[in-house]
């Protein structure tokens, strides 16, 4: 089956969402499939095309960005080209040309499956104000137009004011999560490379650097923390400098990060076997994530894959693996007194958060995420709409 999936951004562009539909894209080849991503070319770099990991890259150039989206004239033309090729087509949104995508692949009669990642919701501005209306229309076109609408949990769909109005054709999938197995030699690497000593408490989080995610809260709760446990120190992982349409949001909680001096270290982008390295040695990671933006946070998943517990939002989605598998905590957004009463409850009793992980994992490898994803594209290219 030769499947095109358009999305804004793609690697090497680092979030949640890019990781997602990689590691689907490299699945479905493995399993047989011919994946074209389409995708803006944001930054000038990158080539127009590019093969890897048996996977077709194609970039339109990005004439200009409107906050986080990208105007890329020529998308009309490269969806047309490339998507009366394909037996099915997968829309990643939120993305400004999802709905015209859509409507081109609607008029040539191709099966449509939009994968839904979150309510997407933009700082104030009028910049932001009219990025946001602009997504949600494109959204509504989309998920008129598709066959198949895909979000990670029932939870969340339940409690989007969006997602409501497709429950009729809607079907659930766990993001995938992938571990890279690791050496002792490399821990021990990890370790000299950071500066980790020993008798530190290691609390991670694995982000961007970005107003939703609620990190001034975690550096908040910290100074509570230091005083049952004096050794904790934070290890931030993912992008945290020059993070797009995040400047404003980094000047004000950067501060807040070097009052905690010796007790926050940004570690950057990490490879994957020092990501995995990274959850073996904390001893609890967080995802404070504040609002809708954030639908499910599969960084938890790989945690509780390397039996760290983690502390959780409350919000719809973004509670389900801590429901599911008991392994951890959750906490109210922007609460920072309970987050840092969670952290030291973990940290003074870390063995007693493990749960039980294992159908969530299982569930969650790129394979098992492929094989559904699998299942909807046959179905449609058969004519059947999936139950």
């Amino acid at each position: 089956m030769h499947i095109l999936t358009a999305l804004t951004y793609y690697r090497p562009h680092y979030s949640g969402l890019t990781i997602y539909a990689e590691r689907e894209a490299v699945a479905l080849g493995k399993r047989g499939h011919q994946v074209t991503i389409l995708t803006s070319r944001f930054d000038n770099q990158l080539p127009a095309n590019e093969r890897r990991d048996g996977i077709e890259i194609v970039r339109p150039r990005v004439l200009f960005h409107i906050s986080k989206g990208v105007i890329m004239p020529s998308m009309p033309y490269w969806a047309w080209k490339l998507a009366r090729k394909v037996d099915v087509i997968q829309l990643h949104v939120p993305q400004l040309d999802a709905a015209l995508i859509a409507l081109l692949c609607k008029l040539m009669g191709k099966p449509i499956v939009l994968t839904y990642h979150c309510d997407l919701r933009l700082p104030g501005g009028a910049i932001h104000a009219a990025a946001n209306l602009a997504s949600n229309l494109a959204n509504r076109i989309t998920a008129s137009l598709a066959d198949v609408v895909v979000t990670n949990t029932q939870d969340y769909a339940q409690n989007s004011t969006f997602l409501k109005r497709y429950l009729n054709k809607l079907q659930t999938i766990y993001p995938p999560v992938e571990i890279q197995p690791f050496t002792q030699p490399a821990v021990e690497a990890f370790r000299e490379k950071y500066r980790i000593i020993a008798g530190q408490r290691l609390i991670g989080m694995a982000a961007r650097l970005a107003a939703e995610k609620g990190v001034e809260y975690l550096a908040k709760a910290i100074p509570e923390v230091l005083e049952r446990h004096p050794t904790a120190r934070v290890l931030f992982v993912g992008p945290y400098q020059q993070v797009l349409g995040e400047d404003a949001y980094a000047r004000r909680v950067i501060p807040l990060i070097e009052n905690l001096g010796e007790h926050w270290t940004f570690l950057g982008v990490l490879p994957p076997e020092e990501m995995a390295v990274f959850f073996h040695l904390c001893e609890v990671t967080v995802l404070p994530s504040l609002n809708s933006t954030e639908s499910f946070g599969l960084v938890q998943v790989e945690s509780m894959a390397c039996n760290t517990p983690v502390i959780a939002a409350d919000l719809p989605g973004v509670r389900v693996p801590v429901l599911v598998t008991k392994a951890g905590l959750l906490v109210p957004p922007e609460d920072t007194e309970a987050l840092g009463r969670a952290l030291i409850s973990i940290l003074d009793r870390p063995g007693e958060y493990k749960g039980m992980t294992e159908a969530l994992i299982r569930e969650s490898t790129p394979e098992a995420v492929a094989k559904k994803y699998e299942e909807i594209f046959e179905k449609l290219t058969e004519g059947k709409r999936p139950k």
